[in-house]
């Protein structure tokens, strides 16, 4: 074996010895990462599961008794309300959307039923 190839061999076997190091760090800090990020999601979802089982311990007792008194079949806990991810300035503006738009539909039944009221009086009078 030529010298200049040995050179390059021991040259190309130092690097990778000095990039394993960083390689090998690299993917340990990459390991765990991906650990905690499962067990973030596993206690997550174990919260929600306890959640969702108190809902629905809670919702039992009461359903028990309406079988009793009466003969319904026992209701389903709610599901939980997704929080929106909104600003607070989209949240205000939808706000009052909604507010006109109950106030206008509140305004049209006093209408509608002030008019029936009045439609059903002038026939008999």
């Amino acid at each position: 074996m030529k010298l200049k190839n040995l050179k390059k061999k021991v040259r190309r076997l130092e690097a990778r010895l000095q990039a394993g190091p960083k390689k090998l760090a690299r993917l340990k800090r990459k390991l765990k990462a991906m650990e905690a990020e499962k067990a973030r999601k596993a206690q997550k979802k174990a919260a929600a599961r306890a959640v969702a089982r108190r809902t629905v311990k809670s919702s039992k007792p009461a359903a028990k008794k309406a079988t009793t008194t009466t003969a319904k079949s026992p209701t389903a806990a709610k599901p939980v309300k997704r929080k929106l991810n909104i600003s607070p300035e989209r949240r205000a503006q939808l706000s009052a959307t909604m507010k006109a738009r109950w106030a206008a539909r509140k305004a049209d039944l006093a209408a509608n039923s002030q008019g029936a009221s009045h439609d059903q009086g002038s026939p008999s009078q």
